[in-house]
């Protein structure tokens, strides 16, 4: 188990990486949380928003904040899964082939407007998520850690996308929804971009070494079984909300959420834990983390949808239900 003063120097660092991002990018906190959340588990992030909100701004300026490889793949209907991992080049002169690598291989990835691409290339991105590793013809490359994606995704009433099936979205750890700047947000902005304000420069204030260690922190939290019950509770009452006395929305989801939502979750309030300086989880970290963890992996019934139902509906009915231990 971690000291109390290396959960505190970890969170002072993780503190020093969002005045950073602060300096550069307006508002966003909630995101940029779940995205330090990503980077210390290992685990992906999905956010669903407009264009337009500076997403691809805050994942660079992270990437700046602990030196790291930063890659940007804008995802179209014309890609191919080369266009992402890489391939191999013939080279006439020695009859010979050398890989090209894709820009897959990064610390940090923004998989740009994901849901327009066709599932092959939706396919070889989840896989290097998943396995951690790309193969290009005999080849198998091992991707450097910390690896996190951050995927984005238009909202899927939007013409020309193509929706991520349960499968795949069950990879991402957390589902972010991004809406748009309050109103004093949103001056600031304008008073900088359109006042021709450079934008600040940022400091380098941790090592990707100091990730991996954050990450190995992390995963020794101590967690009492009864936060672990309740993590499984509220999954458990996506698949049997009958059983749980819930009637009300049972007729509202089709299928709930995977056993990977349990771990999903646990590991994510361990990480929410750490960022708030604590050495152990309380089954509050469980509760705030529970709606991006959980809105991408409830599938809805056409009668929710009849009713303008959410999953966010969901899970708010359930996390009002379910006793905090």
């Amino acid at each position: 188990m971690s000291s109390e003063g290396e959960i505190s120097k970890f969170q002072k660092q993780f503190s020093d990486v969002k005045s950073e991002i602060a300096k550069v990018v307006v508002g966003q906190d909630a995101l940029v949380h779940r995205l330090l959340i990503g980077l210390i588990t290992g685990g992906h992030v999905l956010v669903e928003g407009v264009p337009g909100l500076a997403k691809t701004l805050l994942i660079r300026t992270l990437s700046e904040c602990m030196d790291a490889s930063f890659s940007r793949i804008q995802f179209t209907p014309d890609m191919l899964p080369v266009d992402v991992i890489g391939t191999e080049i013939f080279n006439p002169k020695d009859a010979s082939f050398s890989v090209k690598k894709g820009p897959v291989f990064g610390n940090l990835v923004l998989a740009d407007e994901i849901n327009r691409a066709p599932a092959k290339v939706q396919s070889a991105l989840l896989e290097a998520m998943q396995e951690k590793q790309v193969t290009i013809g005999r080849e198998t490359f091992k991707l450097e850690a910390p690896f996190l994606v951050m995927a984005t995704q238009n909202p899927i009433e939007q013409e020309g996308t193509y929706p991520l099936p349960e499968a795949q979205l069950d990879r991402f750890m957390l589902k972010v929804m991004v809406g748009y700047l309050s109103r004093d947000e949103e001056i600031k902005v304008v008073e900088r971009m359109a006042g021709g304000t450079p934008v600040p420069e940022v400091r380098k204030v941790m090592e990707l070494s100091d990730v991996l260690a954050a990450k190995k922190a992390a995963e020794t939290i101590l967690t009492e079984n009864k936060v672990l019950g309740y993590a499984v509770d509220l999954v458990e009452m996506t698949r049997y909300p009958q059983k749980h006395g819930l009637s009300s929305i049972a007729s509202f989801i089709e299928m709930g959420a995977s056993p990977r939502a349990s771990i999903n979750l646990v590991k994510a309030a361990k990480a929410h834990a750490l960022l708030c300086g604590r050495d152990f989880c309380k089954p509050q970290d469980i509760k705030t983390i529970a709606p991006d963890v959980l809105r991408h992996r409830i599938a809805l019934s056409y009668e929710a949808e009849a009713q303008g139902k959410t999953a966010d509906d969901i899970i708010n009915t359930i996390l009002e239900t379910c006793i905090v231990p």
